[in-house]
């Protein structure tokens, strides 16, 4: 086991940038200088964030520093999750296999596509009318 006293990871997802500093600790989860309970309110949203350090055993070992911002609830808590996998792969070199099984280490490129000129969305067109 690689013991660093401090650790910076960023994930990222649609438009939401997550940067993490882990220590060791605790277990606290501060986001953007507030509690994670304060945060995100909903219980499935926490457990959304301690999915890496539960799939590795690592709850209440490390207190998390997280700094979020753009994009909705949903892609921040996916940038979150990224980067925590990411600090725990580069913690544990051995399980990084145990986080790409489950999906954590994968970057999820998908954005939202833009508006063109000429039409009412990305893709959608104006009503067409023969008459």
């Amino acid at each position: 086991m690689n013991v660093v006293h401090k650790i910076h990871a960023i994930g990222r997802r649609k438009t939401s940038v997550a940067r993490i500093y882990m220590n060791e600790g605790t277990g606290i989860f501060t986001v953007n200088d507030r509690k994670v309970e304060n945060y995100f309110p909903v219980g499935l949203y926490r457990s959304k964030i301690e999915a890496p350090f539960l799939e590795l055993d690592l709850i209440g070992k490390y207190d998390v520093l997280i700094k979020v911002k753009g994009g909705g609830l949903n892609g921040q808590l996916e940038a979150i999750r990224l980067a925590e996998s990411r600090a725990l792969s580069i913690l544990y070199p051995d399980k990084k296999t145990i986080l790409k099984k489950s999906g954590f280490l994968k970057r999820d490129p998908r954005k939202v596509e833009r508006k063109k000129f000429g039409r009412k969305k990305s893709r959608k067109k104006f009503m067409f009318t023969k008459r």
